[in-house]
């Protein structure tokens, strides 16, 4: 048996986590991400952070639209379940603040390291 053959083999014995066809999965992904913009007002209320909800809701679809080009069914299975995880950990409140917030420190521009860009941006 050579090593593709095993390879196909080992790919047709593996099973799916959650979902069976790519249907099933993307059901699962919008109700996943259906259940997260309804806690965004819990989430607001409870954690008192100075963010509005269009910038949550912004947040949020730019996250599911990190993983939009995903093709296997069982990489968006897992995705999904940690998904899952996330809003629960959010919800219960088992979470800071600072790692809430720490979903919106990855799209602050970064500052300018050289002379010629803090010059041409107006900081010192």
């Amino acid at each position: 048996m050579t090593g593709r053959e095993l390879a196909q083999r080992t790919i047709q014995q593996v099973r799916p986590v959650l979902s069976v066809n790519k249907d099933e999965a993307r059901r699962r992904v919008l109700n996943l991400y259906k259940a997260w913009y309804r806690k965004i007002p819990f989430i607001l209320d409870n954690y008192r952070v100075q963010l509005t909800k269009e910038s949550c809701k912004a947040k949020l679809r730019e996250e599911f639209l990190k993983h939009k080009d995903v093709d296997d069914i069982r990489v968006i299975d897992m995705l999904v379940i940690k998904g899952k995880m996330e809003l629960q950990e959010t919800v219960n409140k088992w979470k800071q603040n600072s790692h809430l917030m720490r979903y919106w420190k990855e799209t602050v521009e970064p500052k300018p390291t050289d002379f010629l860009t803090k010059f041409l941006s107006g900081k010192n």
